[in-house]
């Protein structure tokens, strides 16, 4: 079995099909051209076109957009075994930047690399579109947290999402999980200024639920925790391959 075979990539569409040799060998096609980002310098622009798609290996990145008066409002984070800028390749520009929080790694990919892996193995191309409508699953329920849902239950969410999502490439568990995020990445993230973002999670903290501490988010309660954000993981579609 190759490298690629038990990257963060194949751990996660491994949850949507039963991945055979060749399409893990198309995967590994997908991951020949391996590159290097350094943290806080944009990978992709908002409006740059021409631009490939990337498969995150290793670290933390987040998807912004720019508004007019210099301000950001972040989209999502993209942690290993998510795709970056797959639509923007689909679409010729991209509607929003991509910063890398830490130093990373990812697979470049072109569009000639895309369309080949989705004409020679098709379920593989059915697993990738699953990956993007999941993204877009997740995307609707930021809105209804950031619409909806107090900050408390907001921040709560996020925190079970994120450990959801690293649990399914093998990087967090019900216990917790790494984080490399801050509280002002927490901030334009939730729709909260960095001051409430500090009262809310120790709030929680203070309530037995969870600690973001040093890099690192702790569960105390995930039960709890589930019933204070009313957190339903069935977006996320973790319940094991639907193709044989």
């Amino acid at each position: 079995m190759t490298v690629e075979a038990l990257s963060p990539l194949t751990r996660k569409l491994s949850a949507f099909v039963a991945l055979s040799e060749v399409e893990l060998a198309g995967l590994e096609r997908l991951h020949q051209r391996r590159r290097s980002f350094v943290a806080g310098r944009d990978m992709v622009h908002q409006g740059q076109s021409s631009q490939a798609a990337y498969i995150l290996s290793a670290g933390w990145v987040c998807s912004y957009k720019l508004q007019a008066d210099g301000t950001r409002q972040i989209v999502d984070f993209q942690v290993p075994g998510d795709f970056l800028g797959l639509r923007s390749v689909l679409l010729r520009t991209s509607d929003h930047s991509f910063e890398p929080i830490v130093d990373i790694e990812a697979a470049e990919v072109l569009t000639s690399d895309l369309l080949d892996a989705f004409a020679q193995t098709p379920r593989l191309a059915t697993a990738i579109l699953w990956a993007a409508s999941r993204d877009e699953a997740m995307v609707v329920e930021h809105l209804v947290g950031i619409g909806r849902r107090d900050a408390n239950a907001r921040m709560a969410h996020f925190l079970l999402e994120l450990g959801s999502r690293l649990a399914l490439v093998g990087i967090g568990s019900k216990e917790g999980f790494d984080c490399p995020l801050t509280q002002y990445h927490l901030a334009d993230t939730l729709g909260l200024s960095a001051v409430h973002v500090n009262r809310v999670l120790r709030q929680l903290r203070e309530s037995g639920l969870v600690t973001f501490r040093d890099g690192h988010v702790t569960f105390h309660d995930h039960g709890g925790l589930v019933k204070l954000a009313e957190f339903d993981p069935a977006y996320l579609d973790h319940a094991g391959p639907l193709l044989e």
